[in-house]
């Protein structure tokens, strides 16, 4: 009773939980978070010092018994208190301008697909744990779909591939169901990993994930480039231990990145391949959209395109595909029942 009373004084949310950021949307604001989901905690009190922006300012830039951690691993939660924590933090900051005392909100929250029931109701719980009077989930490629505008409840196959931090997810979506689905580890996190691997194995160079981050930005491709891209890689010398600076090219980022790219695009192939007849044949003519962070990879979608011989676009607005997704669901909560993931 008390929560439904609170409840007329709550902002209804929608939230992308990523492994690397969390997204929130606010009904009839829009997106108004977007921010790490990176928590720092001291631990020799136990106590929770930030989180989201100002806690990743402070990743590898700590004393020892300061930690600055993600609570989310390969997209589900590892630690489920500090998530808690965190998703109460973006709760009370989406409320902080209003004159709800105790935000009890409904939240539709993205989730990967193919996790288990156990880790569907880790989410659910700590989503209510931390103020959510109502939880719905929804599986990611579904709610980037739906943020991408796909025709997902028509008898046409729609294959969307939303490459996050964590995890990537691919899905073939008809009738408002997914009908193919995959889930790899291969994403973001993991194209960071290559690029630190690649600068020890190669320079004796020890670099941070940030460093490693930049460096992906920068010059990260998964196709040749018509220019040869440059970018200075900085860290520790492992021979002699002192700082060094060298000049990396796009191609060697390529190089670093080959083996999980191939992996990435063989899953995409291993899908289609999965597809009754008649909605591949629909895929030839929608083609394929990439969405989240990893879709900005330069030339992912030419490579991909190459390889399926299906025609590939990035999303428009791919980096929150997934949170305008839940938030589109959240507008039409009564109407989305079809697309929603039960944990019962």
């Amino acid at each position: 009773m008390l929560n439904k009373f609170f409840g007329h004084f709550s902002k209804d949310i929608g939230i992308d939980l990523g492994t690397a950021n969390t997204l929130v949307y606010v009904k009839g604001r829009g997106i108004v978070i977007n921010e790490p989901s990176v928590v720092a905690i001291n631990q020799k009190t136990g106590q929770i010092l930030a989180i989201g922006t100002e806690a990743k300012k402070m990743v590898g830039r700590t004393p020892g018994h300061i930690v600055a951690i993600r609570p989310l691993v390969d997209g589900v939660i590892s630690d489920f208190e500090v998530t808690e924590q965190m998703l109460k933090y973006f709760i009370d900051k989406v409320h902080k301008e209003s004159s709800s005392l105790i935000p009890r909100p409904r939240v539709v929250i993205g989730i990967p697909s193919q996790i288990t029931e156990v880790e569907k109701r880790a989410v659910e719980e700590a989503a209510k744990n931390a103020g959510a009077r109502e939880v719905y989930l929804v599986e990611e490629p579904m709610a980037a779909a739906i943020g991408s505008r796909m025709p997902i409840h028509d008898a046409v196959g729609n294959l969307v591939v939303d490459i996050g931090g964590g995890t990537t997810d691919i899905a073939i979506i008809s009738l408002g169901g997914v009908v193919v689905a995959k889930n790899l580890k291969v994403a973001g996190d993991r194209l960071n990993q290559d690029i630190i691997r690649y600068a020890r194995e190669e320079y004796k160079l020890l670099i941070g994930e940030k460093a490693a981050e930049d460096i992906k930005i920068t010059v990260g491709s998964a196709y040749p480039q018509e220019e040869t891209l440059r970018t200075a890689m900085r860290g520790r010398d492992l021979i002699s231990g002192l700082p060094k600076e060298i000049v990396v090219t796009d191609e060697e980022i390529r190089k670093a990145l080959s083996h999980s790219i191939s992996s990435l695009v063989s899953a995409v192939k291993n899908a289609v391949e999965a597809a009754p007849p008649e909605l591949v044949s629909d895929l030839l003519k929608n083609g394929i959209i990439l969405t989240g962070g990893g879709s900005l990879l330069r030339g992912l979608d030419k490579r991909i395109e190459e390889e399926t011989k299906i025609p590939v676009r990035v999303a428009e607005d791919s980096l929150a595909s997934v949170v305008i997704g839940t938030g589109i669901i959240l507008e039409n909560i009564d109407e989305s029942a079809d697309v929603l993931v039960s944990t019962q």
